[in-house]
């Protein structure tokens, strides 16, 4: 059933049938959990299945099977969908997965696919200080997948969201430096005094839900960021603290902290390469707080961090994704 967008409006309270890219991710497993328990029917488009698996039991969700970068591929997997939500984004390159590739042009084939099915509600996950003139080439990617989206204004409608870093039960940044803090006896950290806001994923999660057919939202960019701003170096010595762990941090200067990067950048696994660090020369905070037609008061870190750094009996991903849905439905964290 297709939702109709007429001046400015909805023609009526339908849910539809929502396409998520990246939703098999880290933000988009809570997403469609909360879309699933909201009752709208959800499809996640990603690469392999298998990656999908602990979504698979959600009554209301389909995964579909998709190559993204083959567009008849991809269109077909969109048909009969009333909205779509790209959450594609990488902080490395590899191979064809290039920024460019990732962040600009997907996002423009994305918004030509919606126009061409008459999908005329499109969701785009950008990153915050995304800018032309950024100083790493992933902002610069970010900020062009914007602008490629916007020129399709006049025809769909959209909304762009940037957010800080966002923290998680699963996520790959608190966590990265959780199993470095109990490995290693001292934290050599680059770009010790780059600002963060961090932002829980359940609050990023809701504010998508909340924004799908709220038309106060249709045509503009927000910036998404937690309560509080920390340095690099506080955030670290938080995990320390949480995990009762002790150990001396050495902040690298700019030189030093190219320097790390492009030794990690030789490692198997890239941990941080010397475009991250170039993105920590702009700091991740907000101008103000999350608009209040977005219906979010953001989580503090310490209410959910220890939690979730503490627990060593992790539970199902089923039960853990339902109950945050339905927190988040009963208006509480």
């Amino acid at each position: 059933m297709t939702i109709k967008i007429i001046a400015g409006t909805y023609t009526a309270a339908i849910k539809g049938q929502v396409a998520i890219l990246g939703g098999a991710g880290f933000v988009g497993s809570s997403l469609v959990a909360k879309l699933d328990a909201a009752g709208y029917q959800v499809k996640v488009i990603t690469r392999r299945r298998e990656s999908a698996k602990h979504l698979i039991l959600l009554p209301n969700v389909q995964v579909i099977e998709c190559n993204i970068a083959n567009t008849y591929g991809l269109k077909d997997a969109l048909k009969g969908c009333d909205a779509v939500i790209n959450l594609i984004g990488i902080l490395h390159e590899s191979g064809k997965q290039s920024f460019e590739a990732m962040h600009h042009q997907l996002p423009r084939r994305l918004a030509q696919l919606c126009e061409e099915l008459g999908i005329e509600r499109l969701i785009h996950m950008s990153a915050l200080q995304a800018n032309s003139h950024a100083p790493s080439q992933y902002l610069r990617s970010k900020s062009a997948g914007e602008a490629a989206v916007s020129e399709f204004n006049k025809k769909l409608a959209i909304t762009i969201f940037r957010p800080s870093v966002i923290f998680g039960r699963g996520d790959n940044f608190i966590n990265l430096f959780a199993h470095l803090i109990k490995l290693l006896p001292i934290i050599a950290l680059a770009k010790p005094d780059s600002k963060f806001q961090p932002i829980w994923v359940e609050d990023v999660a809701q504010v998508f839900v909340n924004a799908l057919w709220n038309t106060a939202t249709y045509g503009k960019i927000y910036e998404l960021g937690g309560p509080q701003v920390y340095t690099l170096r506080e955030l670290v010595q938080k995990v320390m603290t949480i995990l009762g762990k002790q150990c001396p941090i050495i902040g690298l200067n700019d030189k030093l902290s190219m320097a790390q990067a492009f030794a990690m950048e030789l490692m198997p696994i890239k941990l941080m390469t010397r475009d991250n660090v170039r993105s920590m020369q702009v700091d991740s905070i907000c101008g103000s707080a999350i608009a209040p037609e977005l219906g979010v008061m953001p989580t503090a870190m310490d209410v959910v961090v220890p939690e979730y750094l503490s627990n060593k009996t992790p539970r199902s991903a089923y039960d853990s994704y339902r109950a945050a849905a339905g927190r988040a439905i009963n208006g509480k964290k």
